[in-house]
């Protein structure tokens, strides 16, 4: 069992994908079943996986590709904390998406490709080499996509084609680093404290260059980020898909075990590379939000918030401290939570009442206050108001600063919660404090949605909303997303 359950995580997405593939157009009540039946199946096995990990277990499994060559999935706290973000939130992402997409067309191809990238970002998580990883990486890259360019229009195939650009230049610089490190040290495993011992110092910080550049494209690194808002014209499931579970967070992710599998937080001191990574996820983050400020469009503003968030993955990895890094590791999760619930109200938003910009809003709340009810509980946890998850985790990336001495990061933790009270409470005084437009039909009246789908839209918003509001509340508790991170520190990072 040892062995097979992390291959039968990795392979209940990937038979999903392959059996929706197989399935005829009009099959839509199968396909759904098969969507849900996966989905649901991977949660139990990622529970099952959980429990052990907690009570000291090991999973691995390794297939010899080449002689020397493994492609190893092994897992452990780190790893599970990434799979069941993805898992939980691939079923809420289905539901949602059965709803918002109904009897539209090429729905096989969608879900067969949506499923291909749940797959690719399992074997991401699980990953134990890093040409395993970078294997699921690419897969990641060739199943999303699709998925951007679903709608098929001149502008979806444009940000296709922008987005490929960018990505496939990260992967070819992403390789190129690792050709460079395992020609140097050989097969490079994922181990505590990391792999390298020894090597010539210059070329280790060109290497490190190198991948972090590669990975810098889909975690959205500023300058690497101009694919990330183009990709917005993709439906409104595959937005929250990129921007809460698989790409952004693969690059985030894979940047984590760069620092800390690889290299190792010694050696990265040693060179001098922790404080130009700080420097540039904090430019990242106030850039992202300065961005958001002068977005209309409001899946755009969430688009550079994401940009913004997200480095503070990347920003807790390179501060070094225990409480720094609980803080970027648990924000993997408190981000996903909370941008997918925003990601879920604007694409229910547009769908029922029609409105797709900011000053579209007036009246929203009376319209639809369930989902602006769960739009207004993410949207203050990013700003950082307690008791949601985002307050959790600047707090603790606020502490680890100072145990790092680092004390200028707080000045980024501050302005960057004014800048996202900036492009959020707006929003939020437009939805609950003004009037609704006297013609203002309700919701599904002429809206997009299909009808009868308004429960599938709003379900996944709400249950994602209060699980943000959760994380937070009860952060205190061994199983949650923060007791988890401590987990990961305490047994992997610490000294």
């Amino acid at each position: 069992m040892n062995a097979l359950l992390p291959v039968l995580t990795l392979s209940m997405s990937l038979i999903t994908s392959l059996v929706i593939f197989a399935l005829p157009e009009q099959a839509r009540r199968t396909r759904i079943i098969v969507n849900l039946l996966g989905a649901l199946a991977k949660l139990v096995l990622v529970g099952l996986m959980l429990a052990g990990v907690a009570s000291g277990a090991s999973y691995e499994a390794r297939l010899a590709l080449l002689p020397g060559l493994d492609l190893l999935l092994r897992v452990d706290a780190l790893s599970l904390l990434f799979v069941t973000l993805s898992a939980f939130l691939w079923l809420l992402t289905t539901i949602y998406a059965i709803a918002y997409l109904g009897h539209g067309a090429n729905l096989s191809r969608f879900f067969g490709f949506f499923s291909l990238c749940v797959a690719a970002t399992t074997g991401i998580a699980l990953a134990g080499t890093l040409v395993s990883f970078f294997i699921f990486y690419e897969l990641l890259t060739l199943s999303t996509w699709p998925l951007v360019v679903h709608k098929g229009d001149a502008a979806s195939l444009a940000a296709g084609r922008r987005y490929l650009a960018y990505t496939m230049v990260g992967s070819a610089v992403l390789l190129a680093g690792i050709v460079g490190l395992e020609g140097q040290v050989g097969p490079v495993e994922f181990i505590r404290h990391g792999t390298l011992v020894q090597g010539d110092a210059n070329a280790l910080r060109w290497i490190f260059l190198l991948m972090i550049g590669g990975l810098g494209v889909k975690a959205a690194l500023v300058p690497l980020h101009g694919w990330l808002p183009h990709a917005m014209v993709a439906p409104a499931p595959v937005s929250a898909l990129l921007h809460a579970v698989a790409v952004v967070k693969a690059g985030a992710f894979g940047i984590v075990r760069v620092v800390y599998d690889v290299y190792g937080v010694q050696l990265v001191h040693e060179l001098g590379l922790g404080l130009p990574l700080a420097i540039a996820a904090s430019v990242t983050i106030l850039w992202g939000s300065l961005r958001a400020l002068q977005q209309q469009d409001i899946k755009r503003r969430l688009a550079y918030s994401t940009v913004s968030q997200v480095s503070y993955i990347v920003l807790g990895t390179a501060l070094f401290g225990p409480y720094a890094t609980i803080g970027g590791l648990v924000h993997l999760v408190h981000q996903g939570l909370m941008k997918i619930t925003l990601f879920f109200c604007a694409g229910a938003l547009a769908e029922r009442i029609g409105v797709t910009r900011v000053d579209a809003l007036d009246g929203a709340g009376r319209r639809m206050p369930l989902t602006m009810l769960a739009f207004s509980a993410a949207a203050l946890g990013m700003i950082g108001v307690p008791p949601v998850a985002g307050f959790v985790s600047k707090w603790y990336l606020g502490v680890g600063a100072l145990q790092s001495g680092q004390p200028w990061v707080l000045l980024v933790l501050a302005l960057s919660s004014i800048l996202n009270a900036a492009y959020f409470l707006p929003l939020l005084y437009r939805a609950w404090f003004l009037p609704p437009p006297a013609d203002a039909p309700p919701a599904d009246a002429h809206g997009h949605a299909p009808t009868g789908s308004g429960i599938g839209l709003v379900a996944p918003a709400v249950v994602t909303g209060v699980a943000s509001v959760m994380a937070g509340a009860v952060a205190g508790f061994g199983y949650s997303p923060l007791g988890w991170a401590s987990l990961i520190v305490q047994r992997t990072y610490a000294p």
